[in-house]
Formats: structure tokens, sequence, C-alpha cells
């Protein structure tokens, strides 16, 4: 896809804020506020891959209650660290 980046970190930041569960909302939109615009270009297409998952797994990958698979396993680390209070007590 052929998209400028402005478009494209919006449309991320949009899918990150209109998803499935509630949960996914707050942790994937202030990751998205947070980050999107100091990620790389390969970054943002596998933030863009990851949105592309059911939500309820990416929830089980962030709140560790299912194995993360190797290819997100960094960017769910940095989600997770944010997530804090969400998937689990502070």
């Amino acid at each position: 896809m052929d998209e400028p980046r402005d478009t494209r970190e919006r449309r991320l930041a949009m899918r990150s804020m209109r998803r499935g569960i509630k949960e996914m909302d707050l942790i994937l939109q202030d990751f998205a506020t947070r980050r999107l615009a100091a990620m790389s270009d390969a970054e943002l297409a596998l933030y863009d891959r990851l949105l592309s998952e059911n939500d309820h797994d990416i929830y089980a990958w962030i709140a560790g209650t299912q194995p993360v698979p190797e290819t997100y396993a960094a960017l769910v680390a940095e989600i997770a660290q944010g997530a804090r209070g969400v998937t689990r007590p502070r």
C-alpha cells in the first residue's frame, strides 16, 4: 500500500481506538498516542499487521496468558508495559 505517512498514522490511530473489546480500545489507543509518531516505517507496518489479529488473542498476549508469536514479541512487550492496570493490577 502506497500511503502517505500522516495518513497511515491517522488510520492506525483510528484502528487502535475502534476495537472489538473495550480493554483493547484503552490499551491500543494509549500506545498509539504515545508511540505512532516516533515509529519507523517498518515498525508501523508490523503494528498494522498486529491490528489485523483477533482482539482476544492480542489481549491474551499482552496479559501474558498466551504465548506471543515471535514476530510480535518485542512490540507486544512494549505495548504491555503501558497496559498495567488494564490487564492486571499495577
